[in-house]
């Protein structure tokens, strides 16, 4: 099989496409022949050897794909050869075939493609796990997101909208914004442009947010914890600027405020029957048309690489995906 391969830790363009040898199910695994990858901002990170954790070199990046079963461990009777799947893994992605273990599966529902299914797992995954675990986000509270046109920013849209809460997105161009607003976002704020401070201030009526949704960091982490409302609860997703703020404490006492961190992989591996349950009521919500995967790009293989640059340049909007068998 063909696969995308880190050697060594760098930038995207060090990776490169390799034949690989094909994986064998042993017990508990299953090997899927992979449609679609998506592709997310950790996999930035994990190729640099600045993520949370460091896979073993050589690797093959990538940990959410949809596909179809190719083979199973021994053991396994809960799928078999030519299932549709979506699975879950914490690299191995970015090649033809992928060994996953079997619990990290789940069926594809009827009628789904496999782009939208690998669109869903992470993005959706960690917003719904923030703002309904973490965050407890109520009918009519106010919840601003930063970043708010890239992949998880706008399931943070759709996921508060589908929560009955007003949406307040902050992105860096017009354009950026104007998919915020068709995916449901209720103000729209330039902060290239715009105050941020003053523009919250004036959305909310001077209340300031319920909650502050974060995956960017920055220099703008700042300005928005002090417009939070009182009581209200600073979701800490991750640093897509590349800089990790450093806040005030006094803030917290001040507003009576939480800040309140979001490492959904973790979550996943502590609580996989939780995880299991967000992702039907995610996927529920899919098939009544509450949420649907924007998806910007499609990269062959071979342009992977091209792929990280732009997730790491942020001039992605929504998913992108992988197709390896293109």
């Amino acid at each position: 099989m063909k696969a995308v391969v880190c050697e060594n830790w760098g930038a995207p363009d060090t990776l490169k496409v390799q034949e690989l040898q094909d994986p064998q199910a042993g017990p508990g695994q299953v090997v899927i022949d992979v449609q679609a990858a998506g592709v997310n901002f950790p996999d930035v990170l994990i190729v640099q050897g600045k993520y949370q954790f460091n896979p073993e070199l050589p690797f093959v990046p990538g940990s959410e794909v949809a596909g179809i079963v190719r083979s199973t461990g021994s053991d396994v009777t809960t799928f078999k050869a030519g299932d549709k799947v979506i699975a879950f893994a914490p690299t191995g992605g970015f090649g033809q075939q992928l060994l996953a273990p079997v619990q990290s599966l789940i069926p594809m529902p009827p009628g789904m493609d496999f782009d939208t299914a690998a669109a869903i797992t992470l993005t959706y995954g960690t917003s719904y796990h923030a703002i309904v675990d973490r965050a407890m986000l109520k009918n009519g509270e106010n919840m601003l997101i930063l970043g708010a046109a890239g992949g998880v920013g706008l399931a943070a849209i759709e996921i508060g909208k589908a929560l009955g809460a007003r949406i307040i997105a902050c992105a860096s161009t017009d354009e950026k914004l104007e998919v915020c607003r068709q995916h449901g976002a209720d103000v729209l704020i330039n902060y290239s442009k715009e105050d941020l401070r003053e523009a919250v201030k004036a959305a909310t009526g001077g209340k300031g947010p319920d909650v502050i949704y974060d995956p960017v960091g920055g220099e703008y982490a700042e300005p928005a914890f002090r417009s939070i409302g009182w009581g209200g609860r600073y979701l800490v997703i991750g640093f897509a600027n590349g800089e990790i703020p450093k806040l005030p404490l006094n803030l917290t006492l001040l507003k009576g405020a939480s800040l309140v961190g979001v490492f959904w992989g973790e979550f996943t591996k502590r609580d996989p029957k939780g995880n299991t349950s967000n992702m039907r009521q995610l996927l529920q919500w899919l098939h009544e048309g509450k949420i649907k995967p924007h998806i910007s790009g499609r990269y062959k293989l071979e342009d992977a690489a091209q792929a990280l640059k732009d997730m790491a340049a942020r001039q992605v909007t929504g998913k992108v995906i992988v197709l390896p068998q293109s």
